[in-house]
């Protein structure tokens, strides 16, 4: 079992949890992945390998291979003879995020017009429609905890189906993550999200399941005004 949790205060990190995995790469860095886009690991803080090795009982060397691994999907910033800073994107960055992943679907679907899913087998979009269900509920709930879970597994999902090129999912799956982690402390501050949120992945899974080319373009296309529109919003840009 491996428990992370932490409190923050503007600028600084403070610990609390216990690390009881004896393998702790990949650990550390889901742990700290999933602390990100919870909110409670506020942009700007601050905290050092030692800080963390020393905490939680375990050498330095995983603690700051997960950092490094962290730092190259761009939600850390290594600051020099400091140690690592949670990123804080701006509004201008996030939109560049969105700008990438435009780029990358619109032109896998120039090359793939007919929607051919090399990579899928018979059961893969039952699996797909249960991540898109769940995401469509906990969105139109305003259930952000739930939403960012299923929402990230979806897209993992769909990608994986539609992609014959893995580092093409990867690259799409970091932006993701990143544009949750930029959203997140906004959102965190409204009262209530019910019916703001995109909810339309279960109508996308559909489109692509029947390789509908048209329906799925317009439907990406939602998805992105959707998310510069409400990043625009909670910013008040």
């Amino acid at each position: 079992m491996l428990t992370v949790c932490c409190q923050t205060i503007p600028g600084t990190v403070v610990w609390v949890g216990v690390i009881q995995r004896s393998t702790l790469r990949e650990q550390l860095a889901d742990a700290l992945r999933e602390e990100i886009l919870a909110g409670r690991l506020a942009p700007g803080g601050e905290f050092t390998v030692r800080e963390i090795a020393e905490h939680y009982g375990v050498s330095a060397t995983p603690v700051r291979e997960a950092l490094v691994d962290l730092s190259a999907q761009g939600l850390l910033e290594v600051e020099q003879h400091r140690g690592f800073r949670i990123r804080q994107d701006s509004l201008g960055d996030f939109e560049r995020l969105i700008e990438a992943q435009a780029l990358v679907l619109q032109g896998l679907l120039q090359q793939n017009p007919t929607l051919s899913l090399p990579r899928a087998d018979p059961g893969d979009f039952t699996s797909i429609r249960r991540r898109a269900a769940a995401a469509r509920q906990a969105a139109l709930g305003g259930d952000l905890d739930i939403l960012i879970g299923y929402d990230l597994r979806f897209w993992r999902e769909l990608d994986a189906a539609l992609l014959t090129n893995p580092h093409i999912g990867e690259f799409l799956d970091r932006m993701r993550v990143r544009c949750w982690a930029y959203t997140v402390p906004y959102l965190r501050r409204r009262h209530s999200l019910g019916g703001r949120l995109w909810s339309g992945h279960l109508e996308l899974a559909d489109a692509v399941e029947r390789r509908d080319a048209k329906d799925t373009e317009r439907l990406l296309d939602s998805h992105r005004s959707h998310t510069l529109a409400l990043a625009i919003e909670l910013t008040g840009a």
